[in-house]
């Protein structure tokens, strides 16, 4: 009997710490890039993610997040990913509760991009 008290117990204050968008979505979203022409490397913060065309995991977060179109002999093109509000954080107010739509402000779970692709043309220099 104390070992299922304890089981629950511990479950429960395991779902009340816990964020739902942060389980059920996690933190990061895939998005495909592509260029015209291909070829550009995809910068995210400062870091090549991939070249086009490509997909690549890039974090969630609360703010404005860009990425940059980079390819010789081309001007470099910046691209603001857009979000939208991620449904499963209503979860929280069942399971998570305070804590839990905190830590998915945190994590940048609260949302989610949306378009999943991004095609961009670039123009010559």
């Amino acid at each position: 009997m104390k070992r299922a008290l304890s089981l629950v117990l511990g479950l429960s204050i395991v779902l009340s710490t816990t964020s739902c968008a942060s389980i059920f979505t996690g933190t990061k979203d895939s998005i495909a890039f592509t260029s015209t022409p291909e070829g550009a490397k995809v910068i995210h913060k400062g870091k090549e993610k991939c070249t086009t065309p490509c997909s690549a995991e890039i974090p969630r977060g609360l703010g404005k997040q860009m990425v940059m179109f980079e390819k010789e002999g081309f001007q470099t093109k910046e691209v603001k990913l857009t979000k939208t509000f991620n449904p499963v954080t209503l979860l929280n107010i069942l399971l998570g509760g305070a804590i839990g739509v905190g830590i998915d402000a945190a994590t940048g779970s609260l949302t989610k991009y949306s378009p999943k692709s991004y095609t961009v043309e670039l123009e010559s220099k």
